[in-house]
């Protein structure tokens, strides 16, 4: 018998990341469509006649997504519906991983044939709704989050016998063009096969479309070559030179024939990403502008430019940190990274760990350390074995190389000789890189007149350790200037790095940052990051407007790379703009001239999506003006409604629960107790049994929003929100309950251990087997993760009672012996 439901108010801050601090795809975007756990619905089961042996949880019978493209800005509308045959009220999920540049824009939930309309506030506001619908004793939830906590947004409803129920979202983006082609990446994984599986992407452009195609599915953990058994059969219909739409619909035998080449359980479905990839023909000089309403877009990739010669001067970490798989994976990136340079370009091979080393690639003995010679370790003025001190003005380092293949060759050879130890030392490093280039640019070789853009390629995976992150970013920042003036790219190399700081460094520095990801691809994230900023075409971009157009987003650019694309917008009123655009190119200065259309596309709103970027951009990199650039894009948000850092979505559903609670769950903390993560991958309640209360302590109902690593993300923070009818503590707080002294070599998810960081792994279940010496109960036993293993708890006393137990799982994982 059907029964209505009390409302409750859920207030989710969904949260964005900006686009610089992506892996080396921007374009990896995703989605997700989940339930609470796999199933496989039988091939008779049709949509509205319920079946003998009704599944355990509710199916989803319609999965459609929707990517409308219009001049590179995509409107993409995700649809789930489902339906519980159940013969009792169950839980559906709804679970989307947005795209890092994605905005929400409208969501919609259809519960028992109403719907739900969720809404964007300001976080403040959202929080008084939060406060006052608690006083008057309604269920509430409010979650707000940072930019970067998370890119995950999860609802979850409870349905009714024999009831249904949909999901509408909808997020906006401007895709990214890069290695000369867009891409749209959707990421399907609704946990089991559906029967009505459809992805649709239509595009339309103001230009003609060319080199469209839809590769091989991939899996969207790791880069790799093509397979041919992923062909997704993608139905392409050209309508005209400018119009298209790319179709997927594979049935309930393709969708499992895939998983299984994917590597997932068939009874799982589909779970790969389905990607469409196209460009466009290019004015061959400054590019197009499309008017309409008074905004205008100006999108600037010209095709007639050859690439500039450059310096490239490699910094990379060669710490303790870097020892084993790292430090190999960056010595087989680099040694096909050196093969890409041009014979124009030259090259300076740094390398830093407690001092800075400059490499002698003719004689590696005469390489030049800098502020100390030949110690990894911290210096200690008061030894007897104090080394002289090198100064950035006494130093003779060696020169920048021609990227010939003799020096080619012997680069590599240091490349090759390249050793982890010591401590991370990078303030020095990148004062002696700054150098470096000073040196290039005021006392050039009399044998060689050619003018190369400096490019600074700083890798780390941990932190600083001589200066603070503040100190480094602002002393830098002031350093590099005059001769010495580069743009710095930053890579953070694994879950250890500071990923914030790199982004502001590199931000404030002319360059911007990525994350390249630990796995067995990391070579290959970084030779994709290389490809990005191998070819630059002109240094010095400014794009000049009229005086009477106003609004504009940024318009000088250091450093325009090919296979890349520039966007401008403004507001030019009912008058066109004529732009000019002048930068600095291969046979010196240049000025290009646009071409300038109407079109019907919506300028407008795409304006108002670059212009909140980059107002939260600003507002990441800048230690002033924060409050104003952060009213600046609230307004923004609000006018235009997305869902942005600053704002919240506004969630109206029902719920039978009386209470409600936040919490957050740190890196490394994924999932519920009880509830898998989305796509029905997680792990299972016995993997939290030691901490938390039985299921029955959940509610129906909760909303979740949390955030999983994947290419083209950063490994973020996860944030839960669910239903309680008490305030459970989190696994990671029971498990400090237990082990106090946790809290002293715990870091943003990382044991540290003598042997270095390990994660906690609190969302991790291995199931091999390692056996270990001695437990805390001195017998044999096996390694295991620490909250895997309660029954020792009582025994480590100490960290140091833990460190003599200690064991290492899978090569990142710390565990305790435990037990047989």
């Amino acid at each position: 018998m059907a029964f209505e439901l009390p409302k409750m108010l859920l207030i989710f801050g969904i949260a964005l990341i900006i686009p610089v601090l992506t892996a080396p795809a921007d374009g990896e975007q995703s989605m997700v469509v989940s339930s609470t756990a796999p199933t496989t619905p039988k091939e008779s089961e049709k949509e509205g006649k319920p079946v003998e042996n009704a599944p355990s949880v509710p199916q989803i019978y319609q999965m459609h997504v929707k990517s409308n493209i219009n001049n590179r800005f995509a409107h993409t509308t995700v649809t789930s519906r489902v339906r519980n045959f159940g013969d009792k009220a169950q839980e559906a999920v709804f679970s989307i991983v947005l795209p890092e540049s994605g905005f929400i824009s409208g969501f919609i939930m259809e519960i028992n044939g109403k719907n739900y309309t969720a809404y964007v506030k300001e976080k403040e506001e959202a929080k008084r709704d939060y406060d006052k619908a608690v006083a008057s004793g309604l269920g509430a939830a409010h979650v707000a989050v940072s930019a970067r906590d998370s890119s995950r947004f999860t609802v979850s409803v409870n349905i009714e016998p024999e009831a249904k129920a949909a999901f509408y979202l909808t997020y906006e983006q401007l895709l990214k063009r890069q290695d000369s082609h867009y891409e749209q990446v959707i990421n399907i994984h609704p946990g089991q096969p559906v029967k009505d599986l459809n992805v649709e992407v239509l595009i339309s452009e103001s230009r003609k479309i060319v080199d469209l195609k839809a590769p091989p599915l991939r899996s969207g953990n790791e880069i790799g070559t093509d397979k041919p058994e992923l062909d997704p059969r993608a139905d392409i219909t050209i309508h005209n030179d400018t119009a298209a739409i790319v179709t997927f619909s594979p049935n309930l035998e393709r969708q499992k024939e895939l998983a299984h080449v994917l590597g997932t359980k068939e009874e799982q479905g589909l779970s790969g990403q389905f990607v469409v990839q196209y460009d466009v023909e290019r004015d061959p000089s400054g590019g197009e502008v499309l008017v309409q309403d008074g905004y205008f877009v100006h999108f600037f990739a010209p095709t007639d430019l050859k690439p500039l010669p450059k310096q490239v001067v490699f910094v990379l970490d060669t710490s303790g940190s870097m020892w084993g798989q790292k430090i190999e994976q960056l010595k087989q990136a680099m040694l096909n990274i050196l093969d890409q340079l041009n014979e124009h370009d030259t090259l300076n091979l740094v390398e830093f760990n407690s001092n800075t080393k400059v490499w002698n690639i003719h004689d590696q003995e005469q390489s030049v350390w800098y502020p100390h010679k030949n110690t990894f370790y911290y210096y200690n003025q008061g030894s007897d074995n104090q080394q002289p001190v090198v100064t950035l003005e006494n130093a003779t380092f060696p020169r920048a190389y021609p990227a010939n293949a003799d020096n080619i060759k012997k680069a590599k050879d240091a490349i090759a000789a390249l050793k982890s130890d010591g401590s991370t030392a990078m303030f020095g490093a990148l004062q002696v890189a700054l150098r470096l280039v000073e040196l290039e640019r005021t006392q050039p070789s009399e044998s060689d007149s050619i003018k190369r853009q400096p490019i600074v390629i700083f890798l780390t995976d941990g932190q600083p350790t001589d200066l603070s992150t503040d100190e480094i970013i602002t002393q830098i920042t002031e350093f590099n200037s005059e001769a010495k003036k580069s743009a710095i790219f930053a890579l953070a190399f694994g879950d250890g790095a500071d990923k914030d700081f790199l982004q502001k460094l590199a931000l404030r520095n002319s360059g911007f940052s990525r994350v390249i990801y630990e796995g067995g691809d990391a070579s290959l994230q970084l030779q994709g990051f290389y490809r990005q900023i191998s070819s630059p075409l002109l240094s010095d971009v400014t794009f000049k407007y009229e005086p009477t157009t106003t609004s504009l987003t940024k318009t000088n650019f250091p450093i325009h790379f090919g296979g890349s694309e520039i966007v401008v917008a403004g507001f030019c009123g009912t008058r066109f703009p004529t732009p000019i655009i002048d930068g600095i190119g291969i046979g010196g200065p240049i000025s290009l001239k646009p071409v300038v259309t109407n079109t019907v596309s919506n300028m407008e709103r795409l304006w108002a999506y670059m212009s909140i970027n980059q107002l939260l951009e600003k507002k990441e990199a800048s230690d002033a003006d924060k409050e104003k650039l952060k009213k600046q894009a609230l307004e923004l948000a609000l006018k235009y409604n997305f869902v942005t850092p600053v704002s919240s979505l506004v969630v109206v559903k029902p719920n039978d629960t009386s209470a409600v609670d936040t919490e957050e769950a740190k890196q490394g903390v994924g999932g519920l107790p009880g509830l898998p993560l989305a796509g029905g991958a997680g792990a299972p309640y016995g993997a939290f049994a030691s901490f938390a209360g039985p299921p029955a302590a959940f509610a129906p109902a909760s909303a979740i929003l949390h955030a999983r690593p994947s290419l083209g993300a950063t490994y973020r923070p996860i944030l839960t929100t669910y239903m309680t009818t008490a305030k459970p503590k989190s696994p990671l707080e029971m498990l400090m309950d237990a082990l106090p002294w946790l809290n002293a070599i715990l870091d943003n998810g990382f044991i540290k251990a003598p042997q270095g960081s390990y994660k906690l792994g609190l969302n991790e279940t291995i199931s091999e087997k390692v056996t270990c010496p001695k437990t805390p109960f001195d017998q044999e036993g096996h390694c295991a993760l620490l909250h895997e293993c309660p029954q020792v708890h009582s025994k480590l006393q100490t960290s140091t009672n833990f460190f003599d137990h200690f064991c290492i799982l899978k090569d990142e994982f710390a565990g305790i012996c435990c037990p047989n």
